[in-house]
């Protein structure tokens, strides 16, 4: 009687059990959450944070003279010729993480699906666009296992050599960018071009072009065959064709925001990038800088006593720290360094101003020095030069119609300042410096692969380099220390990691 007992209350347990569970296995289920991701909102993810980090003006901008701090702690970089581990690793994590990451989710699942084969392949365009960014950056990196983490279970990526993902890179564009069928399916979500095929190949030839240019002193033959392939594939040479990602007063740029948060009043305009501008009556200087006649302090850089005026605008020499340059700021006739001009907060690096990745001006220019060096045989490099000249500075209404240059004034500035066929490279070498100011990681890799301008080394005196200029940045502490293997390996193959390191194409 007992024992029935028991296995009666045992069922009616279970009985109840069972009905108080009945429906719950509803409440599992997240009916709001997503079951699937359109793969070109990841695309979007991707070319959203392709736009420069802040990092990028503590190394890449300064090391080129364009903008300095002479604040050192966290600021400390390019600036003052160190290894700073802070400034320098932004871009590595949010490149992995937040594009290679997206990308190789997108190309997996979308290699075999025809119907969206025109996404596969603005994937591909935009990973090889981010990986030559890192590689330019750092030399050898994660390349063939990168982004696999989740896929592969792949947590501990192998370093690809340089010359290897070069060679890949352009394999990549060329394939990608051919592919690209107007008669496939339209992304009307792409953020970049909304989808529009014959701008993305442009995009996509660009950057074609811009890898054949690197590979000038390590490989001439391969560079023009690059060269010319992309010339014939069909590149950006106007302005409405550049690849930029807008922003708006909600979502910000990441160097705007910092320049109109808590570094508005570190940054300021180099002396070498104002003279140069100022000496060619450049009008793209007034486009550009804004001084604050008299500020004394941060507070007092104010729309009271701010001067757009190229006549009035002094930079910053380089090799100061916020010691040293109170004391220049005195000899230069300034009421103190807080005087030296600056890149307008409220025009040209506002938080709502767009972020430039591939430009007509760029493009151009390089096309310029490709027809100088005979790999392509159409046009001019007179007539290269000039619309590059021309492009760049029509660009500058696109941050902000005030920054807008005049017609009348282009034209006067390319009768005053004519292309001299004596001093072609110097000449190109010097106005690709510019029209890709602000963006650092092309700015640095084209001023290394050519050597123009022709800068005077940063003289601070407590440099950490023995040469002139910094060749690299170093890996992250993060990679050092948790990929450990791998890295070492890449340093054995590469060279120290140490800023003086050349990467593998270039070559003095």
């Amino acid at each position: 009687m007992k024992n029935i007992f028991k296995y009666s209350l045992v069922a009616v347990v279970l009985l109840f059990g069972t009905s108080c569970e009945k429906g719950l296995e509803k409440l599992n289920v997240n009916t709001t959450g997503f079951s699937s991701l359109d793969p070109v909102l990841q695309l979007n993810g991707a070319t959203i944070n392709i736009s420069f980090q802040v990092g990028t003006l503590v190394y890449e901008t300064a090391i080129v003279q364009q903008m300095v701090s002479p604040n050192g702690g966290v600021l400390a970089g390019g600036n003052f010729n160190v290894d700073n581990k802070s400034p320098n690793s932004p871009t590595w994590p949010v490149y992995y993480r937040n594009v290679i990451r997206n990308t190789h989710d997108i190309i997996l699942a979308l290699k075999t699906n025809t119907l969206r084969a025109n996404l596969y392949n603005m994937a591909r365009i935009l990973q090889a666009y981010a990986f030559m960014i890192l590689t330019d950056t750092y030399g050898d990196i994660p390349y063939t296992e990168a982004g696999k983490g989740y896929s592969d279970g792949t947590l501990f990526p192998k370093y690809d050599a340089q010359q290897a993902i070069y060679t890949d890179i352009i394999k990549e564009l060329t394939e990608a960018s051919a592919a690209l069928n107007p008669a496939g399916t339209i992304e009307t979500g792409d953020v970049l071009y909304a989808g529009n095929i014959a701008q993305w190949k442009k995009f996509g030839y660009s950057l074609l072009l811009r890898a054949g240019m690197r590979l000038s002193k390590v490989d001439p033959t391969k560079a023009a065959a690059t060269v010319q392939a992309a010339f014939t594939g069909g590149v950006i040479t106007a302005n409405a064709d550049n690849a930029y990602v807008r922003h708006t007063s909600d979502y910000q740029q990441p160097i705007g925001n910092t320049l109109n948060g808590s570094e508005a009043a570190n940054f300021y305009l180099t002396k070498p990038f104002v003279d140069s501008l100022k000496s060619r009556n450049d009008p793209r200087l007034s486009a550009i800088a804004v001084r604050y006649v008299g500020a004394t302090s941060g507070p007092t850089q104010t729309t009271g006593n701010q001067n757009f005026s190229a006549g009035v605008q002094i930079g910053m020499p380089m090799g100061l720290n916020n010691q040293t340059a109170v004391t220049q700021a005195t000899a230069d006739g300034l009421a103190s360094f807080y005087d030296y001009s600056q890149a307008d907060r409220r025009r040209i690096v506002k938080g709502a101003a767009p972020v430039f990745y591939v430009t007509a001006a760029q493009t151009n220019l390089l096309l310029a020095e490709a027809r100088e060096r005979g790999w392509i045989t159409t046009g001019t490099t007179k007539g290269y030069y000039d619309a590059g000249v021309t492009a760049g500075m029509q660009q500058m209404v696109t941050y902000d119609p005030n920054s807008a240059v005049a017609a009348g004034d282009i034209t006067t500035y390319l009768t005053n300042n004519p292309f001299n066929p004596a001093l072609a490279m110097q000449q190109i070498g010097t106005q690709y410096w510019i029209a890709s100011f602000l963006n650092g990681p092309e700015a640095f890799a084209n001023f290394r692969r050519t050597g123009y301008p022709a800068l005077a080394p940063n003289p601070y005196p407590g440099k950490e380099i023995t040469g002139p200029f910094i060749r690299r940045l170093s890996y992250p502490t993060s990679e050092v220390s948790v990929n450990t293997a791998n890295v070492q390996a890449a340093i054995a193959r590469q060279g120290a990691d140490n800023l003086e390191t050349r990467i593998w194409w270039d070559k003095p």
